[in-house]
């Protein structure tokens, strides 16, 4: 398969695990952490991990505002238990 076809699967498989994790709201990080060894949090760490690796600068909060979908202390306030 072409490079840049494997990229744009897997940067749509991504975003589709993305939309699935904001669809499951009620799934809270520490069943994540538990089940998985990893969580949103995980994720916002390694997306903003491998924008540094690119030369990319995001913050702690935007990469975490990309995977929650909203400002994370709205999502805590919100969802978390």
């Amino acid at each position: 398969m072409e490079n840049i076809k494997n990229k744009e699967l897997q940067s749509a498989t991504f975003e589709r695990l993305l939309q699935h994790l904001d669809e499951r709201k009620d799934v809270q990080n520490i069943d994540l952490m538990n089940l998985a060894g990893f969580c949103r949090n995980c994720l916002s760490r390694w997306y903003r991990e491998e924008a540094e690796k690119k030369g990319i600068n995001i913050s702690e909060l935007d990469a975490k505002k990309h995977i929650y979908k909203m400002p994370y202390s709205e999502w805590k306030e919100k969802y978390q238990k």
